[in-house]
Order: structure tokens, then C-alpha cells, then sequence
């Protein structure tokens, strides 16, 4: 994105106005000050430098490079000190005031010479800069003092206050200025590392929640494997090898989704560069199974259907399922749509119901722990996507979720 052109030259908005505001007052002071205080100098006195207007357009000039001061102070400095030595010279050979009312102004110092000193000391940074402005600084107030000529008590006084305490002022707004700057980098820092610790200590947690759930739960699924699996084996009616078939392949289908998931717990690294080889669960299956019960059920799909990673894919499998299995128990009589949506990088699911027949049986609504909602999104929310549900206008329920097109395991980051 291109830079604002008033970036160029002020850091906030507030700068901005501020200059152009200083600038609008001083643009016009020098024509009033010449209505309330008529000068003393002739205009012959402007004649070899080109006329009065000449040396009034270069004083406005000169005003004008205010709007810069903070970005150019030392160029405005040197600009400064040269009017000073010009006017100076023509004095001191009886030319005349060249930027002055009073033939007998001396010494002069043009009136936004203030303005620049502490722009200078206030907001230049760079250290080759700095030291020769504070060439040009002592410059400007030896030359406003004129030492060589006794300088009485007014000269003395009007050459601090306009040019030596505007630097002062400056050293100490500037200085104050990256105290405040240092304080918040160094919050912002501290900040930034109490969510990194925060963060290690998460994963950690994480690292041991998987270990434990490997443990405890790994342990148990796989005997209920093998002895479903023996038990195909020996039985000896068809049935009954047909039931521990379907408990043994079940059984797998858990530890793999388990193994999934504690890589999901065991990783805190993206790595997106690494290609998923699997795709989405086919979810007709599913819409069958609705189907064979009476819930009419109509699937859509949107897209090339991208290879997401085993984890996202059961998890949009399972979104899916625990949806359409909230319209067996609530919605009977309803019809549903399942959309899945295939993105670039990502895979968006809704599933949505009409309203309810109001005649349908409710015998299934008290069933089950009434927190399959809860799970889906903490799951969702597991492996990196959103989760939302909510009531639709027409009396319906929906249920939808966006998912990232992959999501890394130790398993996957291992191979």
C-alpha cells in the first residue's frame, strides 16, 4: 500500500495540523505588523536587492518551510543563518534593513527561528545531521548576539529566549519523547514474551494431556481390538463373526482418529508446506444412513475437493454426523441440506434443517448428554477452525463450520 504523502513530513495527523495551523498564523503576520507598525526604511532601500515585494516573498518563502521543519530542520537552520548574515552585511554597509520594518533592526532574527531550533533538538535523530546542526545552533546565537559590539541587556535577553531555550526545550521534549518510546517498546516486549511463555506453557500441557490420553485410552482400545478380533476368529456363527468384524474395524477407526488427534495436541508448528494425502470422508454414507431412517436429506458440494489432512477430515466428518444425528433426535419430520464448500486452503461445511413437524415423535430428544454441540465446536476449534449454530428465520437449526485445508500432527511432521 502506498505511503500517504503527508506521511513524508509528519509522523501523526496531530503534527499535521499543528504546522499547518502554526504556518496559517504566521503567513499573514508580516503585513499586519507593517499596518500597525509603518516601516522606517525606504523603499530605495530594497531597490538592488529588487524591490520590497522581493524581500517580502522570500520572508514568506521562508515561512512556508515550516511544514517541513520536522523532517528538514538542519537545511531551514543554514537557510536561517544565511538570511541572517545577508541582512548583517547590508546593515553593516548601510544598505539597509533587507527583512526588516526597522532601517535600524540589528541584529535581526527572523521570527520562526524559534520554531526551528527546537525542531531541530526535538525531533532530529540522525547523529551526522545532529552535529551540524548544533554547528548552525551556535552559529545562529553568536550571531544574534554580536559580541563583537557590546551587546546590551535586550540583545543579550531577545537571543536567548529565541534561539538558546527553544533548543533547550527541545532537548528536553525529544529526550522525554524516546524515554516514552523506550518504556512502551519495552511493555510491548514484556507483553509479547508473558504470551510466548503463556503459549510454551499451553503446549506443554498439551504435550501432556496427549501423553496421558495415549496411555490410558490407546491401552484399552487396542485390547478391545484384539479380542474382538480373536473373537471373529473363533465364533462360530456368521453374525456373531460379523458383529466383532464391525467392533474390531471400529475399534481401529478410533485409535486412528486418537492417533490424529494427539498429533494435533503434540504439535504447535504450522507447516503449511507439507501436502495432506488424504481427502475428505466421503460423507454419502452418511446422508444413506438419514435417508434409510425417512429424513430426507440432499447434498451439495461446491469446488474440487482439495486433499485436507486426516484430522480436519474427521473432523468434518464428525460435524456432520453429530449435526444430522441432532435432526434424527429433534427436528423429526424436517429436511436437511449439507453444503461443503472446497477453498483454496480451507473447507466450509453447513448443514441446515427446515423447521420440525410438530406431529413427529420426540421420543429420542431426551437422549444423550445434551453437550454434542460444545464438543463439535471445542473439536472444530482443536484443529485450528471456526464452529457456530444458532436458529435460522424459517424455525430451522444450522450448524456450521470452517476448516483450515490442513493441519499438522507429530505424525505428519515426523514422516
Amino acid at each position: 500500500m502506498q505511503r500517504p504523502l503527508w506521511r513524508h513530513l509528519w509522523d501523526t495527523p496531530r503534527d499535521a495540523v499543528f504546522d499547518v495551523v502554526l504556518v496559517a498564523v504566521l503567513f499573514p503576520l508580516g503585513p499586519i505588523l507593517a499596518v500597525f507598525f509603518p516601516p522606517d526604511v525606504p523603499p530605495q532601500d530594497f531597490r538592488w536587492l529588487g524591490g520590497e515585494w522581493v524581500a517580502q516573498a522570500v520572508l514568506n518563502l521562508f515561512t512556508l518551510g515550516l511544514l517541513v521543519r520536522r523532517r528538514y530542520p538542519v537545511v531551514l537552520l543554514a537557510v536561517a543563518l544565511v538570511m541572517m548574515l545577508v541582512h548583517l552585511v547590508a546593515v553593516s554597509t548601510g544598505t539597509g534593513a533587507l527583512f526588516s520594518i526597522n532601517q535600524h533592526s540589528d541584529p535581526w532574527m527572523p521570527g520562526e527561528l524559534p520554531f526551528l531550533t527546537y525542531a531541530f533538538a526535538a525531533f532530529e535523530t540522525r547523529a551526522r545531521w545532529r552535529a551540524a546542526g548544533w554547528v548552525l545552533v551556535a552559529a545562529v546565537v553568536f550571531t544574534a548576539l554580536r559580541p563583537w559590539t557590546n551587546p546590551d541587556g535586550e540583545t543579550l535577553n531577545n537571543a536567548v529566549w529565541v534561539t538558546a531555550f527553544p533548543a533547550l526545550l527541545g532537548l528536553w521534549t525529544g529526550a522525554r519523547r524516546r524515554l516514552v518510546a523506550a518504556l512502551r517498546d519495552r511493555a510491548e516486549r514484556a507483553e509479547r514474551e508473558q504470551h510466548l511463555l503463556a503459549e510454551q506453557v499451553r503446549t506443554e500441557e498439551r504435550a501432556k494431556l496427549a501423553s496421558e490420553m495415549h496411555d490410558v485410552v490407546t491401552h484399552r482400545v487396542s485390547l478391545m481390538v484384539l479380542q474382538a478380533g480373536a473373537l471373529g476368529v473363533t465364533a462360530q456363527d456368521a453374525a456373531t463373526r460379523r458383529a466383532a468384524e464391525e467392533l474390531r474395524a471400529g475399534g481401529c477407526q478410533a485409535l486412528d482418529e486418537l492417533r490424529d488427534f494427539l498429533g494435533v495436541l503434540r504439535s504447535g508448528e504450522q507447516r503449511p508446506d507439507v501436502v495432506a494425502e488424504s481427502a475428505l470422508p466421503d460423507l454419502s454414507e452418511l446422508v444413506a444412513e438419514s435417508e434409510s431412517v425417512g429424513v430426507p436429506v440432499r447434498l451439495t458440494e461446491l469446488g474440487e475437493s482439495t486433499a485436507v489432512s486426516p484430522a480436519v477430515g474427521r473432523t468434518a466428518y464428525r460435524v456432520v454426523q453429530e449435526a444430522l444425528t441432532n435432526v434424527h433426535k429433534h427436528a423429526p419430520g424436517s429436511e436437511v441440506l449439507v453444503h461443503v464448500e472446497y477453498d483454496a486452503d480451507r473447507v466450509r461445511l453447513a448443514v441446515r434443517n427446515t423447521r420440525p413437524d410438530p406431529a413427529g415423535g420426540g421420543e429420542l430428544a431426551a437422549s444423550g448428554s445434551g453437550a454434542g454441540l460444545l464438543g463439535l465446536r471445542q473439536r472444530v476449534e482443536l484443529v485450528g477452525g471456526t464452529f457456530r449454530s444458532g436458529r435460522t428465520g424459517d424455525g430451522g437449526f444450522e450448524v456450521g463450520a470452517i476448516l483450515p485445508g490442513y493441519v499438522p500432527t507429530a505424525e505428519a511432521g515426523s514422516g
